[in-house]
């Protein structure tokens, strides 16, 4: 696994008022040219909206197949025609040799993109994100998401998706 440049972190933090919203901001991130080679660690309680926003984002970059929550097989492969895309889900994650005896290390070093849901259980063998996207339940429909930037990628991915600090 090669060691991403870390920069200081930057925070963005918005409000999605509903799906239209979560689905706008991850079109917005899917035109984005360092979506291609980013890490992107999602954070949140379940219900939050997570899969959700994956599913947004795939669509958005062109997924034109069924898209299911890696839950159980922790990871989901998709081969779109410009990307490799790798949806993974950390919850059941018990054992750290798992990573390794399922290949994770060559996924995380490989080009294209990389989504994580429940980051914090495959720690510390996961690489630092580009981007963490904590998603937070506001109300029925309405989410609270705080974007961080750990990198020069997760910084290009913010500035594309609108002024930072813009609470919209």
């Amino acid at each position: 696994m090669s060691a991403a440049v870390t920069c200081p972190p930057v925070v963005k933090v918005l409000l999605w008022a509903d799906e239209r919203a979560t689905r706008a901001f991850a079109m917005a991130l899917a035109a984005q040219p360092g979506i291609q080679h980013a890490f992107i660690a999602l954070h949140g309680d379940l219900g939050a909206g997570k899969t959700t926003l994956v599913r947004h984002l795939l669509r958005a970059l062109g997924e034109p197949g069924r898209i299911k929550s890696p839950t159980y097989a922790v990871v989901e492969p998709y081969e779109l025609p410009h990307l490799n895309v790798w949806h993974f889900d950390f919850y059941r994650f018990a054992d750290p040799r798992e990573w390794e005896d399922a290949g994770f290390r060559d996924i995380f070093s490989s080009p294209g993109l990389k989504l994580a849901e429940w980051p914090e259980k495959a720690q510390p063998m996961l690489p630092v994100a580009d981007l963490d996207i904590a998603i937070a339940t506001q109300s029925q429909s309405q989410r609270r998401a705080t974007l961080t930037a750990h990198t020069p990628i997760g910084l290009a991915l913010l500035a594309g998706t609108g002024p930072l600090g813009d609470a919209a």
